[in-house]
């Protein structure tokens, strides 16, 4: 449904570091790096269903996160939405909520782990049972 989603990052080199290990456990490569004209670096993950981008704000002001968003990744199994929540916290991210696991809901039961990247994005790896 999406063509690609973006956040900001306040140190790149470390936003990278999560993000080609987090999202390497996904399949995605390394990313495609775009210095614009005014210097600020730009990483974008594709993969064949949509691209994921993480870079310096072009307006010069600090990254921040939105209040109440959360980017969700699917996950083929319930064991890698575990490996991604583990693999982001080895490499910089901070596990937050409940630990991963199944939590149920209306649609059903689904294996969730919740965690931030470095610069404080909430990040979802998501597995729903029968899906």
């Amino acid at each position: 449904m999406y063509s690609h989603v973006m956040v900001g990052t306040n140190d790149i080199e470390k936003a990278r570091k999560f993000y080609d290990a987090l999202l390497g456990v996904l399949g995605a490569g390394e990313p495609m790096v775009n210095v614009t004209d005014d210097g600020k670096t730009r990483l974008f993950y594709r993969t064949p269903t949509g691209m994921f981008g993480v870079g310096e704000p072009k307006d010069g002001e600090p990254a921040t996160v939105a209040n109440g968003a959360t980017i969700g990744f699917w996950c083929e199994t319930p064991e890698l939405v575990t490996k991604l929540h583990d693999v982001g916290v080895a490499n910089g991210g901070t596990s937050i909520e409940d630990p991963p696991g199944v939590r149920q809901s209306s649609m059903g039961p689904m294996h969730l782990c919740y965690l931030r990247d470095p610069d404080g994005n909430k990040l979802c790896g998501m597995h729903m049972s029968g899906a």
